[in-house]
């Protein structure tokens, strides 16, 4: 699809909000060109990026949702760690735990590089690896200044691809 086309459908929707995500957004050439323009078009954009690729040249008016790769993601270091200088207060750095020693590797890391400082830290329970009341009972006993979230598109559609 091209950017107008992109900006065609998104139109159809009456809504002042749009997430850009899938995969990861910024391996798509012309991603950066599509969010600049949604931001131009009046719309509150948001970015769901792995944290694998460079982020410094997203337009600052984005809210970036930088995933940071636990362990157990088996992806820890694909994690880009200048990426973090690029952080602002209006983004957010979200760890999806697999166990307690993702758990206790998430604390460390927002810990290590300050994240609260930053930016808004976020942490999920793995789908259907982690139970969701044990990681809130941890981040509550270590009084962690996190938001817990559930992967909401998982308990509405599991892993069906495209949705």
């Amino acid at each position: 699809m091209s950017i107008d086309e992109v900006m065609s459908k998104v139109c159809q929707y009456d809504t002042p909000w749009v997430t850009v995500t899938g995969g990861e957004p910024l391996a798509q050439k012309n991603c950066l060109r599509l969010l600049t323009r949604l931001c131009d078009s009046g719309y509150q954009v948001s970015l769901e990026t792995s944290g694998a690729v460079p982020v410094n040249e997203v337009d600052p008016r984005v809210v970036k949702v930088m995933d940071v790769k636990t362990p157990g993601s088996g992806e820890v270091d694909r994690n880009i760690l200048s990426n973090l200088e690029c952080l602002t207060p209006q983004d957010q750095i979200k760890f999806v735990v697999c166990d307690e020693q993702d758990y206790r590797w998430a604390k460390n890391f927002i810990k290590e590089h300050q994240i609260s400082e930053k930016c808004e830290a976020l942490m999920s329970p793995s789908y259907g690896q982690m139970d969701p009341a044990t990681l809130a009972d941890w981040i509550l006993q270590d009084r962690l200044l996190v938001r817990f979230q559930l992967q909401l598109h998982k308990l509405l559609w599991g892993d069906e691809p495209g949705r």
